[in-house]
């Protein structure tokens, strides 16, 4: 089974015997049928409506502006109540989810598994036209002097480093394995210097760290980067790419359960034809996506396989 990819390069190879007896300080981490709302929802079961919410990987006053749009969407095309709800960090969204509280989550590779594996039934139903093929970003800042490379950066070993959110995909799991498998080591052994996490923020607390040289090399998402750059939240002079790791599975749209009991048999179905089909950009932004496209649990074994091997999976 091919789990990653480099461009059409397998690696699913490395990961047999690269962690060995490696491991990572684990970290835990309603929608109807078009009609009466609360025909099938028993009283006081559950909230009155449908409950998004998303990993706080930007800021969330951010976040929650780009969600709005996505919420008068969803009302519109279902004739449902919707609502946008913040969670404080990764591993709230989680646990929301969890007990119920939400019903559609944005959740990056790792969450999404770790969710989905807690609730039977849970569904991965969409994802970005990118995130099959993810990918994290190395940057540095530009007092290092280190220049984009294919192989992997050694010399960041005595460097100051740090990670997103210890719960992100690809702030924190992926480049993990990458550098486990890169170097043989955790990266705990590889750095000279403790390893630091980003604990207000994730993906832009990271690049504002790295391009102000309060840190001098992190690991990040490819997209939040990017868009950033473009943007003109950081510069690309001050902290440049060093070096992109190969593809892996990431960020999803997964329904719960009870969707089905709240709305009707068949909901979560009209549900994903109502986000695969939709072409409204300013929806769209709420994922920072082009477009949306099915999405299956098991394209996201890969991820659930590197989080088991690294002990972040109960």
């Amino acid at each position: 089974m091919k789990l990653f990819k480099a461009g059409g390069r397998s690696i699913s190879q490395t990961m047999k015997g690269c962690f060995g007896s490696v491991a990572v300080a684990a970290t835990a981490l309603t929608l109807s049928s078009c009609g009466d709302k609360n025909q099938n929802a028993e009283e006081g079961s559950a909230p009155s409506g449908l409950v998004i919410t998303a990993i706080p990987d930007e800021k969330v006053s951010d976040q929650e502006a780009k969600f709005k749009a996505l919420q008068e969407f969803l009302e519109k095309e279902l004739e449902i109540e919707v609502s946008f709800s913040i969670s404080d960090d990764y591993s709230a969204a989680v646990e929301r989810f969890k007990n119920g509280e939400v019903h559609l989550v944005w959740f990056g590779g790792l969450t999404g598994v770790q969710a989905r594996k807690a609730v039977p039934g849970a569904r991965a139903i969409a994802q970005g036209d990118v995130d099959p093929q993810y990918k994290s970003y190395f940057i540095a800042h530009k007092s290092t002097g280190l220049k984009k490379s294919e192989s992997f950066p050694e010399a960041i070993k005595d460097m100051t480093f740090t990670f997103g959110s210890k719960s992100s995909t690809s702030g924190r799991l992926m480049p993990t394995y990458f550098i486990i498998n890169e170097t043989g080591v955790t990266p705990e052994k590889f750095f000279t210097q403790p390893v630091q996490f980003q604990t207000v923020g994730s993906h832009d607390a990271t690049a504002r760290a790295v391009a102000s040289g309060a840190v001098q090399v992190g690991a990040l998402s490819y997209k939040k980067y990017d868009s950033m750059v473009a943007d003109g939240e950081i510069s690309a002079e001050d902290a440049p790419i060093i070096w992109t790791t190969p593809y892996y599975a990431d960020y999803n749209l997964t329904a719960h359960p009870d969707l089905e009991k709240l709305y009707g048999e068949g909901f979560i179905d009209k549900l994903q034809k109502v986000l695969v089909d939709c072409t409204d950009k300013e929806v769209l932004k709420a994922f920072n996506r082009d477009d949306l496209i099915p999405a299956k649990n098991d394209e996201f074994e890969g991820i659930y396989k590197v989080a088991k091997e690294l002990g972040l999976m109960r």
